[in-house]
């Protein structure tokens, strides 16, 4: 089934992403894109669509556009609060389309913040908080994926000096199991094998260097484990990512920002893929972000983006 690709911020690359995505998917996942056509690459070849429903017929010769206006050009490099609430109305309608059937899944480009708040007010810390909103809120988790590694934070995008606080058991224990639940569902592993990190170096070393695995993390695992959950942990996070270590689970479960994207990045900077789990439908993006330096000069790298579509088709697939 299709995916819906929204466009992100236009003077980004994601336009130049999603098309050159395009290019090298036309045959394999149909596609249908949700933006302002004069944002794509010059000369690009394109076909507008009325429906998402009707980009299966037209993907394999041109990239099928819902045409939204979005009221004027997009300079490459300088974000414009006036496409602001285009930004943010593509979201919204690729999620209703999703939601009704008529695609698969959700792919999103990347966007900027500042000129959603500029233009529009836009009252989210980014995607993954408007898109739980979208879907009626609730928990969400962020993953990042590539072939050889699935890593999840259990606090994201705070100071290292708040981790400690932030990390609680109640978070840390909804953040398992959707990932238990994400990984069953989406990802079509009957039996799940979940790594945990501690917070500390050496995991603590029975709280010589911190009590956080003591008081919050272990006790977090023992009640899981008596409900049947495969998990092993808290470990140092320093061994945890390296071959022989990632052959031993299918995710693991890291406790701050740079803990979970370091392994990642080092493994797979240009195909690494973020995943919202928790979502009643499927939404993965490209693991990067605007990229204003490189946009509209014909650098823009589509790996992630082609590594992202192919994962949302594999993750509906699974979910189907």
């Amino acid at each position: 089934m299709t995916i819906v690709l929204t466009c992100g911020e236009p003077a980004g690359i994601g336009p130049e992403i999603g098309y050159g995505a395009w290019q090298v998917l036309r045959d394999e996942v149909p596609l249908v894109w949700i933006g302002d056509p004069g944002h794509l690459p010059p000369n690009a070849d394109w076909q507008a669509v009325d429906r998402a429903a009707e980009a299966a017929a037209v993907s394999g010769r041109a990239l099928p556009v819902l045409v939204r206006d979005f009221g004027g050009p997009a300079t490459p490099g300088r974000p414009d609060p006036a496409h602001a609430r285009g930004v943010i109305d593509a979201i919204a309608e690729a999620v209703a389309i999703v939601r009704a059937g008529e695609a698969a899944a959700l792919c999103t480009a990347p966007i900027h913040k500042a000129a959603l708040i500029d233009g529009a007010d836009f009252p989210y810390p980014g995607h993954t908080e408007y898109l739980s909103a979208l879907a009626g809120g609730g928990p969400v988790v962020m993953m990042l994926a590539c072939e050889t590694l699935r890593v999840v934070p259990a606090t994201i995008h705070i100071p290292l000096s708040r981790v400690p606080a932030d990390l609680t058991a109640d978070g840390l224990t909804t953040t398992i199991r959707i990932t238990e639940a994400a990984l069953r569902r989406d990802f079509g592993i009957a039996a799940p094998r979940i790594a945990v990190a501690g917070l500390n170096p050496h995991a603590g070393e029975d709280g010589k260097m911190g009590r956080e695995e003591i008081e919050v993390i272990t006790p977090v695992l023992e009640a899981l484990r008596a409900e049947g959950l495969d998990l092993v942990g808290p470990l140092s996070a320093d061994t945890m990512f390296h071959a022989g270590a990632r052959a031993g689970y299918d995710a693991a479960i890291a406790m701050y920002h740079d803990q979970a994207l370091i392994p990642i990045k080092t493994i797979d900077f240009a195909g690494g893929v973020n995943v919202t789990l928790g979502l009643p439908f499927v939404r993965t993006s490209p693991d990067h972000g605007t990229a204003f330096d490189i946009a509209g000069k014909g650098l823009a790298d589509p790996t992630s983006m082609i590594a992202a579509i192919r994962m949302a088709a594999r993750m509906s697939a699974a979910r189907a």
